[in-house]
């Protein structure tokens, strides 16, 4: 088995058994809690429920996206693996890469998943989830890229974590505008345009990733 492969199969073995504070189910908590609580602040009314309903989940997916960053890098930097995986000559950017592939694994499916859910508590039409998921299809992607990126950017500063989700949400306000913005003209555009930036994230990435990474050990 090929040391890309390894670890690819570590990553996940970590997030789906919760060996890393919480796995992939914490983010999934998160966000169906997000979704329901909010009939509770605005009320019950079953209309407005349904007009803003595909917006919140937007948003519960964007502050979803915030909790696992401080934990895509800092225990491999902390325990000394990164430095083997360079003695070994895996590049970072392929690891930054393969990353990126296990993370968005560990968050994409299963938050579109808990959109089934999450739509049933605020009464979402069929139609409306159908776009919805479209649309998280398209950028979970984007929000994985971002949220990799920043986790490496931040990896050797002291405040990290704090400074990270601060970052997440304005660099992911493009995703979120075309994204949510699907559902109110009922058009293919959008997702389209989500799923273009998604696409140039995801390519970018590795290697701004990659960069910061060999920074932090160098440093």
């Amino acid at each position: 088995m090929s040391p890309l492969l390894a670890l690819l199969r570590r990553d996940l073995a970590l997030a789906f058994g919760g060996g890393r504070r919480g796995g992939a189910v914490l983010p999934v908590l998160f966000f169906l809690a997000v979704a329901m609580l909010f009939p509770f602040a605005v009320g019950p009314d079953p209309v407005l429920l349904a007009r803003a309903g595909g917006g919140i989940v937007w948003v519960a997916a964007l502050l979803a996206a915030i909790l696992p960053l401080d934990r895509l890098f800092a225990p491999d930097f902390e325990q000394g693996f990164l430095d083997q995986f360079a003695l070994r000559g895996i590049s970072e950017e392929a690891i930054a890469a393969v990353r990126l592939v296990s993370h968005w694994l560990s968050f994409g499916p299963p938050l579109m998943l808990a959109t089934l859910p999450a739509a049933a508590l605020l009464g979402l039409p069929g139609e409306t989830v159908a776009t919805l998921e479209w649309g998280l299809l398209a950028g979970t992607p984007g929000l994985a890229a971002i949220g990799l990126m920043i986790s490496a950017l931040t990896l050797s500063l002291r405040a990290g974590a704090a400074l990270a989700g601060l970052l997440l949400v304005p660099l992911a306000v493009p995703l979120l505008i075309f994204g949510a913005g699907a559902l109110s003209t009922g058009g293919d555009a959008g997702i389209a345009l989500t799923a273009a930036i998604s696409l140039l994230l995801c390519a970018v990435t590795p290697f701004a990733a990659g960069a910061a990474i060999r920074a932090a050990r160098e440093g």
